[in-house]
């Protein structure tokens, strides 16, 4: 089945219609997931070879097997985002392997990680698995195998095996002060779904966004390795000031935003401005408020935008400042869009400003 916005308006199964959110907007909150996760971090110490887990948390844990050779394991898996199973197959994995991209790895192979109710249609499932395959198969990689539970909630999504070279991961530690920021998508998923599921906003603005979430992360990874860049993350669940902060932290920097330069979806400031919000922003509010300074003349709209979860989004990467216009000429050069959107400061305590 086609991936376009009229195969998700013609789909008889409407997947949406059996959640109550979807993508990861219905990712536990950062600020919750912080206390849970509070001095489990130690039990990395029982590998000196453990290169990334708990503490500090980075996109992925990395396992170093030889010098040259570290291992990258990563999961992640959600409730539908759109109504067409492939186009959800495809988001669900592109979101998944997105990790290994933001820690500069290349994909090995994939396995499933499904929730389906029995009352799927066995063509909705296949369609699903199919649009994650091919997504696996384009990352350079294949899917293996996986895992299935009966739910009246559908959710689907990969536990990703990658590779890298120790010495040159995208880590979100690796911020500079003088760094500048650069993003590789627009930001505005989480509310143009939740738009879409008040009836605010029409299936053709979902549809553009979904062919963003659709895009692999993979060509602007490599570009920065390739670069010698060494600080990024992907923009998901916690949305852009989130991950920002987790950044801030790793590297004990201070990340300046630029509201203005933000990029955005067509719609979804305007459904910000109408007051819609997701769930997971409100969580995502709570996480970052300590340690975030908004301008006086910031909009609400693009704090909003800010702070909106992402799914499938793209890569936020510090880059040295004789650097910037080479990489984002190269980026170009592979069909990457980017924008400038900030830079990273010296802080006396980690934080994230928005002006």
């Amino acid at each position: 089945m086609s991936s376009t916005a009229e195969a998700v308006i013609a789909s008889p199964l409407r997947l949406t219609e059996l959640t109550e959110c979807g993508g990861c907007a219905a990712k536990l909150g950062a600020d919750v997931l912080a206390e849970a996760l509070a001095g489990l971090g130690g039990l990395d110490g029982v590998s000196r070879d453990l290169i990334a887990g708990l503490d500090p948390p980075d996109d992925a844990a990395v396992h170093l097997v030889a010098p040259d050779l570290a291992v990258i394991g990563t999961l992640d898996f959600f409730p539908p985002i759109v109504d067409d199973p492939r186009t959800y197959g495809e988001i669900a994995a592109a979101n998944a392997l997105s990790d290994v991209f933001a820690m500069g790895g290349r994909v090995l192979f994939a396995l499933s990680v499904a929730a389906i109710p029995e009352s799927m249609p066995m063509e909705a499932f296949r369609a699903i698995l199919e649009g994650a395959a091919a997504k696996v198969q384009e990352a350079g990689g294949v899917l293996a195998g996986g895992h299935t539970i009966r739910d009246p909630e559908p959710k689907y999504g990969l536990a990703v095996v990658g590779v890298a070279h120790p010495d040159r991961l995208l880590r979100k530690g690796g911020a500079r002060p003088g760094d500048r920021l650069l993003l590789t998508k627009p930001l505005g998923t989480g509310l143009l779904v939740s738009g879409r599921r008040q009836g605010r906003t029409s299936d053709a603005l979902l549809a553009t966004a979904g062919e963003s979430m659709r895009a692999l992360n993979r060509s602007a990874a490599e570009v920065l390795v390739e670069a010698g860049v060494r600080g990024a993350t992907d923009v998901t669940g916690f949305g852009l000031l989130g991950h920002a902060l987790e950044m801030a932290r790793a590297s004990g920097t201070r990340f300046v935003f630029e509201a203005a330069a933000l990029p955005a979806f067509d719609g979804a400031l305007e459904l910000a401005r109408s007051g819609v919000e997701t769930g997971g922003a409100a969580h995502n509010r709570r996480f970052t408020e300590p340690a975030l300074e908004v301008g006086h003349d910031v909009p609400p709209e693009l704090v909003t935008l800010a702070q909106d979860p992402q799914t499938s989004g793209g890569l936020l990467a510090a880059i040295p400042p004789d650097l910037v216009e080479t990489i984002e000429g190269r980026l170009a050069a592979a069909g990457v869009p980017s924008w400038r959107i900030g830079h990273v400061e010296p802080a006396d305590a980690p934080s994230v400003a928005l002006v």
